[in-house]
């Protein structure tokens, strides 16, 4: 177990809605109050008839926030949930990600009428100091076990600097 510092990387909203039109253009409104940046619109990757989708159909919209913006909205979201995670919700690597039902469980945010409820999903991306030899363009490399985040590593870390409980099983 190395002694790297951990930190978060980057925090991702998405609202998936399934659809295009104007509940699409609703959800990006929502992302953009709550975050202040403008969201990317997701598109489909695969044609499903039953739901009418069509492959390439804006069906989602994300937005993507790093640094101290990050780390407040965290807080936020965690706080809607009550800063309580399941333990599921680590992944190997040490990221988790988590739901909220409807954005006014979200502290100071009041019902919009004109936007309506919407939920949306949170995902984290936590990683060590020294990552980035796996993205720089010279001299590329892979990070070795010892230095690589374990799930247990990454729940100890947002307990101690998040305030999260963690439950087990459902």
């Amino acid at each position: 177990m190395s002694k790297a510092k951990i930190k978060i990387t980057k925090v991702t909203i998405n609202i998936g809605v399934g659809e295009s039109g104007e509940r699409l253009d609703k959800a990006a409104q929502l992302i953009e109050k709550l975050t202040g940046q403008k969201p990317v619109r997701t598109k489909s990757k695969h044609r499903i008839p039953t739901w009418g989708i069509r492959k390439k159909q804006p069906i989602g919209v994300k937005v993507t926030l790093r640094g101290q913006k990050a780390m407040d909205f965290l807080k936020m979201a965690l706080e809607a949930k009550d800063n309580t995670l399941k333990a599921e919700n680590f992944d190997d690597n040490g990221n988790f990600a988590f739901g909220v039902h409807e954005y006014i469980d979200l502290p100071g945010i009041k019902y919009d009428p004109d936007i309506g409820l919407f939920g949306f999903d949170v995902c984290v991306t936590v990683e060590k100091d020294g990552y980035r030899v796996t993205k720089r363009k010279r001299q590329k490399n892979k990070i070795p076990v010892r230095h690589k985040l374990t799930k247990e590593e990454s729940i100890k870390w947002a307990q101690e600097n998040l305030g999260v409980k963690i439950t087990e099983g459902d």
